[in-house]
């Protein structure tokens, strides 16, 4: 009997060593061949595809178009899970790959359409930008046909990839728009449903302009001016105590000095987009060398797998980088009655069968069902002008003027783009697909204001170049002027804070180099925070017997964001337990409504503090005694929330907040593979930064490079990103350049020594 268990456990022992032995040998067979010849009728002239330590693509071709192949190539071999993640987003199509746990969100991409969008604005594209996307899809189908093996996400879900089209270039764009302009969807409606729930003043109220305002020339909307509006009894009456949580004041960051600022000849430029952080990382090195219109053209920074080009990154001319801008870009059709619409039947494929779904289509857009109206949503992102390739032609940028030509024609999200020039100059203006459509509103409106002019791509945006402080920054605030405001719109600016915070630290220097963009970039200050810290400590000093613990803690915060302070945490939480308490009975109304309530929260800084101040007895919690009361409770209920739920061992010391805000960058399939999943993702690291400063960072969100360039002095731009260049977990650039992203060092941006070679030649392919 004995020997029968024994023989038993020695057999599965076996089974398991040969079944570790054959994943191994599956994953070893799927790395993909990185030194090598290989001839194609793909290429005009021979092309060269090198990797350094970083496993950066350098490309060297004779043409744009061969290296759009060369790229196309590159980014299947180190990404295609990316890549196919990307365009099954935006086609609404992740359930027919990972099951039902992805229904929901097909059906909100789904709502747009964009597979069919797609196809159609490809068609439209200019044939030279058609060409750069056959010839990027034809490199991607290539180094999928000689793969021995398909990456393991392939392999764990028994799925295989179909062939790239030039449309699933278009439908990575459309992915780029859900993530950088899904917010602004959602803020409209959400305005709609306060504004017909509580009235004007309630919208009015609650979406004030802040004290945080840097828009570049000055400018500055006045604020606390709205008065309070009574909060009735019915509304606190149905109030939960659970609410949607504050959102994060996500974005980015960029800003520009002149060269008159600057260690050496050139203006210098920062850029650091902020974006959900996971394995692998959203941005690829990339070098692309070609002649193009007779020039040499040599292009580093980084691409984005499943386009080709550069998104941001230096020419050795200009550098240029992008922060979301937020201009409105979206109109909500209230529609009448009797409104004609049609019903187009969408099923949802799932591994084994199908799950209905279907979009209500009016002549202003698809149709969403909000407190018993239909609202039809026209967006930019619908307008044949919302994707083109335009970006890619600053390779051929000279200095600044040429690069603020360009931008206005891009089809891409608008951004803010900051360009700098070798001769000094500085610039910004927002770049991508604006609207021509004259009226913004912030909430919905009747189909007789809709604007003929939504047909047509705004051309006359705004510019400031060369100002007189010879600085430009942007954070995803307000940039544009009050003047331009009424034109342009908001579309959810950021609350300032950290926008306040980058002009601040650029105004404090006089002569910058690298390093102090750097410093900056990781500037973790609290500042946004510190009347929060001292209501806080103003809160709970009546009763220092029992808030002793805390009262030290508090004091000792560092006024900072860092891995080692409790007191940081408990005064961020307990501005979210605050907001929360106060605006429950109005979010909660919305959210019965099916609202997205979320979106509002970014603007409420003002009249959260306006009811601190003014204390109006309408606005006292129930249960709440007198103001002095509610703060305490809210405290309480906040620091019993931190222990239950954030700290390791449930004691309030744990909770740094290294601990509460610990970054996690995860494989999206870590999860679902036992034992060994956790190899897939990358070191947990102290939480450093978060909201309302330059140093944004929350679990799985952050700074997606952290970009320094001067165009005449490359060999010190530094290039920073936080995970390695390829997706495939035995390959020695997984991990490549990850501590120098927690540790704040610097990665050069320019490529070290080539390690490894494939070249192709035309002719027959092999």
């Amino acid at each position: 009997m004995l020997n029968w268990i024994k023989w038993l456990v020695l057999s599965a022992i076996a089974l398991v060593c040969i079944a570790g032995i054959v994943a191994y040998s599956m994953l070893r067979m799927s790395l993909p061949e990185l030194s090598g010849d290989k001839r194609t009728s793909a290429v005009s002239a021979s092309v060269s595809l090198s990797r350094d330590a970083l496993g950066q693509a350098i490309i060297s071709a004779s043409n744009r178009t061969d290296a759009a192949y060369a790229l196309g190539f590159a980014h299947a071999q180190d990404r295609l899970f990316q890549m196919d993640l990307q365009r099954r987003a935006a086609s609404g199509e992740l359930a027919e790959w990972v099951g039902s746990m992805a229904v929901e969100v097909d059906k909100r991409a789904r709502f747009h359409q964009f597979a069919t969008r797609a196809s159609r604005t490809f068609s439209q594209l200019p044939p030279s930008q058609q060409e750069l996307l056959e010839q990027y899809s034809r490199g991607v189908n290539d180094a999928i046909g000689e793969m021995s093996a398909l990456p393991f996400e392939y392999l764990v879900t028994g799925f295989k990839p179909r062939p790239w089209q030039p449309s699933d270039s278009i439908l990575v764009v459309y992915s780029m728009y859900m993530d950088l302009q899904r917010g602004q969807v959602d803020l409209d409606l959400a305005r709609t449903a306060l504004k017909d729930t509580f009235g004007m003043d309630m919208l009015r109220f609650l979406t004030q302009p802040s004290q945080y305002q840097a828009a570049l020339d000055g400018s500055r909307l006045p604020t606390g001016r709205a008065e309070i509006p009574t909060l009735s009894d019915t509304a606190k009456q149905a109030s939960t105590a659970m609410v949607s949580q504050p959102p994060w004041d996500i974005g980015s960051n960029n800003w520009a000095v002149s060269g008159e600022l600057t260690t050496g000849s050139g203006a210098m430029l920062a850029n650091d987009m902020h974006l959900g952080l996971r394995v692998p990382i959203i941005w690829y090195r990339t070098q692309l060398k070609y002649v193009r219109d007779g020039e040499n053209v040599s292009v580093t920074g980084v691409s984005l797998p499943g386009l080709p080009g550069v998104v941001v990154g230096t020419n050795g001319h200009i550098a240029w980088g992008f922060t979301n801008a937020n201009l409105d870009n979206v109109d909500w059709v209230r529609l009448p009655d009797d409104a004609l619409t049609q019903t187009i039947d969408s099923p949802i494929a799932l591994p084994d069968t199908e799950e209905p779904y279907s979009i209500t289509m009016s002549e202003f857009g698809p149709v969403r069902t909000l407190n018993n109206a239909q609202y039809a949503l026209t967006w930019v992102a619908h307008q044949p002008y919302a994707v083109n390739l335009r970006v890619m032609d600053l390779d051929l940028a000279k200095d600044v003027d040429a690069a603020l030509a360009i931008a206005p024609t891009m089809g891409m999200p608008v951004q803010n783009m900051a360009t700098v020039d070798t001769a000094g100059n500085l610039a910004w203006t927002p770049a991508g697909a604006v609207t021509g459509r004259t009226l913004p509103s912030d909430t919905a409106i009747t189909p007789d204001m809709v604007d003929d002019k939504w047909a047509t791509q705004e051309s006359g945006v705004p510019v400031v170049k060369n100002p007189p402080l010879g600085r430009l920054w942007t954070a995803n605030a307000r940039v544009v002027g009050t003047s331009d405001l009424p034109r342009f719109g908001d579309g959810g600016y950021a609350l300032g804070a950290r926008a306040v915070q980058i002009r601040d630290r650029l105004m404090d220097i006089e002569t910058f180099a690298e390093q102090d963009f750097y410093r900056i970039q990781l500037d973790n200050e609290a500042r946004f925070l510190m009347p929060w810290h001292r209501l806080l400590l103003n809160t709970i000093q009546a009763n220092r017997g029992e808030f002793a613990t805390d009262i030290s803690l508090l004091e000792d915060w560092g006024a900072c964001a860092c891995p080692d302070s409790v007191g940081y945490t408990l005064v961020r939480r307990f501005r979210s337990q605050v907001m929360q308490d106060l605006l429950s009975p109005v979010l909660t109304a919305l959210e019965k409504q099916n609202a997205p309530v979320s979106p509002l929260l970014r603007g409420v800084e003002t009249a959260l503090w306006q009811l601190l101040r003014q204390q109006p007895d309408s606005w006292l919690p129930n249960g709440a005694s007198n103001w002095q009361h509610f703060l305490v409770q809210a405290y309480q209920q906040a620091k019993s929330r931190i222990i239950e739920e954030e700290s390791p061992d449930n004691t309030l010391a744990s909770a740094t907040w290294g601990n509460v805000n610990a970054l996690r960058i995860r494989h999206p399939f870590s999860g679902q593979i036992p034992v060994l999943g956790d190899m897939l993702n990358m070191d947990t690291a102290a939480g450093f930064g978060d909201s309302y400063m330059p140093a944004v960072q929350a679990p799985t969100f952050g700074a997606s490079e952290r970009f320094f360039v001067r165009p005449g002095a490359l060999d010190k731009a530094i290039l920073t990103l936080p995970g390695g260049q390829s997706g495939h977990p035995l390959s020695p650039y997984y991990r490549a350049g990850f501590e120098d992203y927690i540790s704040g060092d610097s990665t050069p941006l320019l490529p070290g020594n080539i390690q490894h070679t494939r070249t192709f030649s035309p002719g027959a392919t092999q």
